[in-house]
């Protein structure tokens, strides 16, 4: 499925509707196979013992689903989570990032499904992996 918005447009956009979450996140790449984005890990993103929370990576994979389901329509802002599915496989390594690999499976006219592995920045092995469906706005 081809990118019809760019990584910096489309961090641009994020910033512009979900500004609470403004400098949370950031897209390393982004492009027709995968698109792989970074929470930047802060003290407001851990639970106690010093990992990232579930919560959290629960918000990046969402944030990924959305931003590569955004990226092959166009700027849809009200298209909404209507599924997730996640399984935390192992413990995210302290004081790391936690990276999202986001790989949209089928884009039809009204559903998006998307799956994404969460990793440790520097580890090989997933600390979980999420299915993501969002519900599409109906053309105008």
């Amino acid at each position: 499925m081809a990118i019809k918005v760019a990584a910096d447009e489309m961090a641009s956009f994020l910033d512009e509707v979900f500004p609470q979450v403004k400098g949370m996140f950031g897209i390393d790449r982004l492009d027709d196979d995968l698109l792989v984005m970074r929470l930047h890990a802060s003290d407001q993103h851990l639970r106690p013992g010093g990992t990232v929370s579930g919560p959290a990576m629960f918000s990046l994979a969402d944030v990924a689903a959305y931003v590569a389901t955004m990226s092959r329509i166009g700027k849809e802002a009200l298209a909404v989570t209507t599924n997730c599915s996640i399984d935390f496989m192992r413990k995210p390594v302290a004081g790391a990032d936690i990276l999202a690999h986001a790989t949209v499976l089928k884009l039809g006219r009204a559903l998006s499904v998307t799956d994404v592995l969460l990793y440790s920045e520097g580890q090989d092995d997933p600390v979980a992996r999420a299915t993501l469906t969002y519900s599409l706005p109906p053309k105008r």
